[in-house]
């Protein structure tokens, strides 16, 4: 029996180690044969968003070719693999975990993470290219394009961005002057995105970025100009997430019998089930995370987990509060209730914030959506109908609600 992955979030150690793995690998093909190059895909945190580019990043790296077989031999992909596999240099970066406390250091880290992850490259494809770290971070990028086009030139690069927004999301709930900074036309991070695009000219092929929620996507697009934006395609809706054919199949393989499986189904589709992010769509999906959670304590310990709300799901959620602040609503109360109260809220999902324009009602009720506090229930009248997709989610969502109806108590923040 395969080990549970939960927390792991390396396709390569999940396929060498013996962890089970559930077969997302369909959706390559799919991005592939879009028209589209560069890709846009937004999901809740921890919903598996890493682990995919990860397979990704083994799948097109052209130093992983030897590996094929052992890697996605079992896998859909590698019984139907497309014309490009293991044909990329694959250039990754990661912007979560960067320090915003200040706008130094947030630049700084901004910048350590462009440097380093520059230098994995250069090492890993043996390039002639010196990484110096005084420079500005789009400066790097752009010598690093120029280097490649020169020494490489018959090849290409995949560029895959994860938690594109991680550092500017907490850097816009605290200190929003600084932000529109980073992302004005003059700034480093708009600077960044521009020589990327022009990498797309020359030696970048092929890029997908993942984050949370399209917070910076107006601003920086606007030197960016990106392909497609694929977070609402009715095609890849269950492309993170669990379906419950998918869970159902991770407890045959863990041997629990079909009447345990009776048992315990209901429990996680009433804590984890419920996501649905595109209007036409009838498939709901489980969060991956949360039931990778449960299903480990559930074989560790041989009973139901004392708690269903996994810690890190929370502590996660629990950042919501300063970046809502900044909504302009004179509703956000009203909302909340009314969510809560499982009536719902009918809304146009927003599709690029831009806080220079202003961040009303309808942002601030796309921000639930993309943040995972809401879902789409069902179409009303062309609009998308949001409610609380599940238990565990409901007593997150609740327990905000209440710091915040605590904290109106004490001042007024809004």
């Amino acid at each position: 029996m395969k080990k549970i992955p939960y927390g792991i979030s390396n396709y390569e150690k999940i396929m060498e180690q013996d962890y089970y793995y559930v077969d997302k690998t369909m959706y390559i093909e799919k991005l592939e044969n879009l028209s589209e190059t560069s890709i846009m895909f937004l999901r809740p945190r921890k919903f598996g968003k890493t682990l995919f580019t990860s397979t990704i990043e083994n799948y097109y790296d052209i130093k992983k070719t030897d590996k094929f077989d052992k890697l996605y031999g079992e896998t859909y992909i590698g019984k139907n693999p497309t014309k490009l596999k293991n044909s990329y240099h694959i250039l990754r970066f990661n912007f979560s975990g960067i320090d915003t406390r200040t706008e130094e250091t947030t630049i700084n880290g901004f910048k350590n993470e462009v440097a380093s992850s520059v230098k994995v490259f250069v090492e890993k494809y043996n390039l002639n290219f010196y990484t110096n770290i005084e420079d500005a971070a789009e400066n790097i990028l752009g010598n690093l394009f120029k280097a490649f086009y020169i020494q490489k030139p018959n090849e290409k690069i995949y560029v895959i961005i994860d938690e594109y927004d991680h550092f500017a999301n907490e850097l816009l709930g605290f200190n929003t002057d600084k932000f529109k900074e980073l992302v004005s036309r003059n700034g480093k991070v708009r600077k960044w995105y521009e020589k990327l695009k022009q990498g797309t000219e020359t030696v970048v092929d092929r890029i997908f970025i993942t984050g949370v929620a399209p917070i910076t996507l107006d601003s920086l697009t606007s030197g960016f100009n990106i392909g497609k934006d694929i977070t609402k395609d009715l095609r890849f809706n269950e492309m993170l997430g669990f379906t419950k054919e998918e869970l159902m199949r991770m407890m045959d393989h863990l041997e629990l019998d079909k009447n345990k499986q009776e048992e315990l189904l209901p429990i996680l589709k009433e804590n984890y089930d419920g996501y649905k992010f595109c209007i036409d769509e009838t498939e709901k999906v489980y969060n991956s995370n949360m039931c990778l959670y449960f299903l480990n304590e559930y074989i560790a310990f041989n009973k139901l987990p004392n708690e269903y709300v996994d810690v890190n799901i929370a502590s996660d959620y629990s950042k919501l509060a300063k970046m809502l602040e900044i909504c302009e609503s004179e509703n956000k109360l009203s909302i909340l209730e009314r969510t809560i109260s499982g009536e719902g809220i009918v809304a146009e999902i927003t599709q690029k914030f831009n806080p220079e324009i202003g961040f009303g009602e309808e942002e601030f009720v796309s921000m639930l959506f993309y943040l995972g506090y809401l879902t789409i229930s069902e179409e009303f009248l062309g609009k998308a109908k949001l409610q609380i997709p599940n238990v565990v989610m409901r007593e997150i969502y609740s327990e905000y609600f209440i710091h915040i109806m605590s904290e109106k108590a004490d001042r007024k923040i809004w």
